[in-house]
């Protein structure tokens, strides 16, 4: 049952705006970021079932950190299982007012645990930090480039770690990420720019190759323990009744 489980793309970026027809030929199931409240809105109205659309606040955009409204953020996080992207990004300016922002976010989620994909840009350190004071469930990192020592500190944490094509190639320096803790994502548009054709949301087939040959297995059995693993995250967030049901199926496929 397990071989027909499609990829897993933990983090990419789609147009709200996308017909449905383009989606239903994605070579995998897509977890879609959104980058500010606005665009969350119009995304979690949409119902496509290969697709699952976040509620996200995307520390990179100073619009988000002057208007951000932590009441209209938990009524987004009511409505979906995935919180995607949020964090912080130590190449834009007011890391302090990032933080605030960030620690809002997390104390919504402290209360609505949530698949939740965490930028960490430069900030490793930082990031780290504000899930120590507020520690949620459900963390990942998203293209994680931090330290050998970061990264024991992040698992330490309880985090999990979702790696695409351009962070793969860090794998043997990042330090020990447990192999129960990794998933696959193509950050499309930007952390594929240099992975193979065609370049589309939930192609992480680069991505499984590169990951299962560091931990020693094969693609497809790679391809089986990061579905085991996002059923973990399901499971230790609570958030099954918000998946939609094709997710739900193919989690079962896994045990």
């Amino acid at each position: 049952m397990t071989a027909r489980l499609p990829a897993l793309d933990m983090h990419a970026h789609l147009d709200p705006a996308i017909d449905s027809a383009d989606l239903i030929t994605l070579p995998g199931v897509v977890f879609a970021a959104s980058r500010t409240l606005a665009e969350s809105d119009t995304a979690l109205r949409r119902r496509d079932p290969r697709v699952i659309w976040g509620a996200g606040c995307h520390p990179g955009l100073a619009r988000n950190h002057s208007s951000f409204d932590p009441e209209q953020f938990e009524q987004l996080v009511s409505q979906t299982p995935y919180v995607s992207e949020i964090g912080l990004d130590g190449g834009k300016a007011n890391l302090p007012r990032q933080t605030a922002t960030l620690d809002a976010i997390l104390e919504i989620l402290q209360q609505h645990p949530r698949l939740t994909s965490i930028h960490s840009t430069g900030a490793h350190d930082e990031v780290l930090a504000a899930l120590t004071r507020r520690p949620i469930r459900g963390a990942i990192l998203h293209w994680w480039l931090g330290t050998p020592d970061q990264t024991r500190r992040a698992v330490d944490l309880g985090c999990y770690f979702s790696m695409n094509h351009s962070a793969t190639r860090r794998l043997t320096t990042i330090g020990q990420i447990p192999r129960e803790r990794i998933l696959p994502e193509t950050d499309h548009p930007f952390g594929d720019r240099s992975a193979p054709q065609p370049r589309l949301p939930g192609n992480t087939a680069s991505v499984e190759t590169a990951i299962a040959a560091h931990y020693h297995i094969t693609p497809a059995q790679l391809r089986t323990v990061t579905w085991q693993n996002l059923s973990r995250l399901v499971s230790e967030t609570g958030c099954s009744t918000l998946l939609n049901r094709t997710l739900i199926t193919h989690l079962a496929a896994v045990g």
